[in-house]
C-alpha cells in the first residue's frame, strides 16, 4: 500500500529514520547511564535509585549470572516480578550478559508457569517470594537449576525494606509458605557479583533479548522471538514520535501497567531510559485508592494504559483532585480506547488520551496517533516509520483505502518468528508480512481505525458482527461502568449477540439496555442476551477476555 499516511507525520517526524543508532540494549544502556548518572532512574514506594546505581547493580547482577551461575549468552533467564526496583535491576543485568529474558507474569496459575518455562528452556528465575509456592509445584518440570528469590522490600533501604518485607509476610500473610532448596536471595546476587569485574559481553543485533509470551487468549501461549535488533528498532520508531513533546531529564512518568508486558516494557522503561526520565513504578494498580493516593504525590507528565485503567482512575471520587499541571500526553494501548473514556479524560485533565496499537509480535508498537493535536480519537493514528501496512480480505486480495480487511505490518519490529514454532511462524509471518488478525479500515489521510479481531466476530444470520463496536455503544450508557460482548450459540441465526455488563449504577435494568441498543444499533446488532455481573475477567494489563466470558458463559447457560 502507498505510504499516505506520512503526509500528516508531525512536524519533525520523518519516514527515514537511522536505525543504526544503537547495535544493541548496551549501547542505550551506556548512553543513559553515562548521559543522565545523577539523575533519578526509578521510584518505587518511596524510594528511588539514580542511573548511576542503576548502572552499578545491573552490573552486578550481570556478573552474578555469569560468574557465579555461569550462565551463557543465550540462555534464558525468567523474570517473575511486578513493578518493583528489583525488576530494572535484573531486566538491565541479564541484557547486559547476552541472556534472553522470560519475562513472566506473577499470577500465572503453576499450570501456565510450567508451560511457559518448560517452552522456554529456561536455566534460571529471579521470582518475587510471594509466588514462590507455585515455583515449588512446578520446578522438577523444569530445567531451571538457579532460583533467586527477591522480597518485595529489598531495594527499600535496611528500615523500610526490613519492615515492608515483615508486613508483607506476616501481617498481610501474602507469601505462602516454600520449599525451594539451594535458593538464592537477590540481595545475596547484587554482594556476591559486586566482586567482579564487569566485562561487555559482545552482542549482535540480531540476538535474542527476549522470549515474550503472547497472552495466549486465542489458543497456547507462544514464545516471539523478540531480537535486539526489532525492539531497539521500535524504541527508534516511538521516541522519534515523542521528540516533539518530550524533554531530557525532565520528564515523570507514571508506570501502572506491568514491566513484564512488552508495552510497558518497551514504552515506559526502554524509551524512557532514553530521555532520562524518572519512573514511577506502581506494584499494584488495582488498589485504585492507593494508585490514586500515589499519583498525588507527583506532577507526572506521562502516563501509559489500557481502557480499563483509564477507566477506573476517572471513576475514582479523588482523581478529579489531582494536579494535572504537567500532564503532556496519555499513551492508551492494549485494546480499543473508548470514545466515551478517551472524551471524559480529556474533560477531566485537559490532556489528549492517545491511543496507539500493537502486538507482542511487532516489539510491540505499529501505530501511534500524533502528539500535535491532529489526533483522531476512535482511531489508533498512523503507521510508525519505516513500518508497512497492507489490509487483505479473506481471498489474500489486497483491499483499497476505505474497505475493511485484515491489517497487515511489515518492519524491522516484527519479530524474528515464535521460539520452537516454525509451523505457527509460517502461518503468521507469510511474505515477510506479518497478519495481525485483526480487522480494521484506513481512511484517506492515513488514520487506521480497528473493527475488531478477525476470531471475534459474531455471525449473525451471515451478517458479521464486531464486539468492539457493540462495546463501544454500551459503554456509553452512563449507568454502564464496563461491558463485554461475545457470541453464543442460536438455532435461528447460527450466533447471537449476548452483553455482559458491569453496572455504574444498580438501577440498570436489562430493558433500559435494549432500547437504548435499538436507538443507535442495527437491529442484528443488538444483544438478544444481557448479562450482569460484578466483574468481568482481564488479562493482567487490563483487557477485557472475551474467550473467557464466553466459556464461563457456555457453562452456565444452554442456547
Amino acid at each position: 500500500m502507498k505510504k499516505i499516511w506520512t503526509k500528516n507525520y508531525p512536524k519533525g517526524v520523518v519516514e527515514d529514520l537511522d536505525m543504526m543508532q544503537y547495535s544493541s540494549f548496551v549501547d542505550l544502556f551506556e548512553e543513559s547511564f553515562k548521559k543522565y548518572s545523577d539523575d533519578i532512574a526509578f521510584e518505587n514506594m518511596g524510594k528511588s535509585i539514580t542511573y548511576k546505581e542503576l548502572d552499578n547493580l545491573s552490573k552486578n547482577f550481570s556478573n552474578y549470572l555469569t560468574h557465579e551461575l555461569k550462565l551463557k549468552k543465550g540462555d534464558r533467564l525468567a523474570i517473575q516480578s511486578p513493578n518493583v526496583l528489583q525488576y530494572p535491576v535484573a531486566l538491565f543485568g541479564a541484557l547486559r550478559s547476552g541472556i534472553v529474558v522470560v519475562n513472566t507474569n506473577p499470577l500465572y496459575t503453576p499450570d501456565e508457569m510450567r508451560h511457559q518455562f518448560k517452552d522456554s528452556g529456561c536455566k534460571a528465575i529471579l521470582i518475587l517470594s510471594n509466588f514462590a509456592h507455585n515455583l515449588q509445584k512446578v520446578i522438577q518440570d523444569t530445567e531451571i537449576k538457579h532460583v533467586i528469590i527477591s522480597s518485595m522490600g529489598d531495594m527499600l533501604g535496611a528500615v523500610k525494606g526490613t519492615l515492608v518485607n515483615f508486613v508483607v509476610k506476616y501481617i498481610k500473610k501474602m507469601v505462602p509458605n516454600y520449599s525451594l532448596p539451594g535458593h538464592h536471595s537477590f540481595k545475596e546476587a547484587i554482594s556476591k557479583g559486586g566482586k567482579y569485574n564487569y566485562t561487555q559481553v559482545p552482542i549482535d543485533p540480531k540476538d535474542i533479548a527476549f522470549l515474550q509470551y503472547t497472552g495466549g487468549t486465542t489458543g497456547v501461549s507462544k514464545g516471539a522471538m523478540l531480537s535486539h535488533k526489532n525492539v531497539i528498532s521500535n524504541v527508534i520508531q516511538v521516541s522519534s514520535w515523542m521528540d516533539i513533546m518530550l524533554e531530557e531529564r525532565k520528564e515523570i512518568v507514571i508506570t501502572a501497567l506491568p514491566l513484564y508486558h512488552i508495552f510497558a516494557l518497551v514504552c515506559n522503561a526502554l524509551v524512557m531510559c532514553k530521555y532520562g526520565a524518572r519512573n514511577i513504578l506502581i506494584t499494584n494498580p488495582r488498589d485504585m485508592d492507593g494508585f490514586v493516593k500515589e499519583l498525588s504525590n507527583y506532577k507526572f507528565s506521562i502516563i501509559t494504559g489500557v481502557n480499563t485503567l483509564f477507566n477506573g482512575l476517572l471513576n475514582n471520587k479523588n482523581f478529579n483532585n489531582l494536579d494535572f499541571s504537567e500532564l503532556k500526553v496519555a499513551f492508551g494501548g492494549g485494546m480499543a480506547v473508548q470514545d466515551v473514556v478517551a472524551n471524559k479524560w480529556k474533560s477531566v485533565t485537559g490532556c489528549p488520551l492517545v491511543e496507539g496499537y500493537g502486538l507482542t509480535e511487532t516489539s510491540p508498537v505499529v501505530t501511534i496517533n500524533p502528539l500535535d493535536g491532529t489526533n483522531k480519537v476512535g482511531t489508533i493514528g498512523l503507521p510508525m516509520p519505516k513500518t508497512d501496512i497492507k489490509f487483505v480480505d479473506d481471498k489474500n486480495k489486497e483491499v483499497s483505502e476505505g474497505e475493511r480487511g485484515e491489517i497487515c505490518v511489515s518492519g524491522p519490529q516484527v519479530m524474528e518468528g515464535y521460539w520452537k514454532r516454525e509451523n505457527d511462524t509460517k502461518e503468521i509471518i507469510k511474505g515477510g508480512w506479518l497478519y495481525t488478525g485483526d480487522i480494521g479500515v484506513i481512511d484517506e489521510d492515513g488514520f487506521i481505525k480497528i473493527v475488531d479481531r478477525k476470531k471475534e466476530m459474531v455471525l449473525v444470520s451471515g451478517f458479521n458482527v464486531f464486539p468492539n463496536e457493540v462495546e463501544h455503544v454500551i459503554s456509553s450508557h452512563p449507568k454502564v461502568l464496563e461491558v463485554g460482548v461475545i457470541g453464543v450459540p442460536d438455532k435461528k441465526t447460527t450466533e447471537a449477540v449476548k452483553a455482559v455488563i458491569v453496572k455504574k449504577d444498580d438501577s440498570l435494568t436489562v430493558d433500559e439496555i435494549k432500547v437504548f441498543c435499538k436507538e443507535k444499533l442495527t437491529n442484528y446488532k443488538c444483544p438478544k442476551h444481557i448479562g450482569f455481573t460484578d466483574e468481568l475477567p482481564k488479562s493482567n494489563v487490563g483487557k477485557i477476555l472475551r474467550r473467557i466470558i464466553k466459556e464461563e458463559d457456555l457453562k452456565e447457560n444452554v442456547y
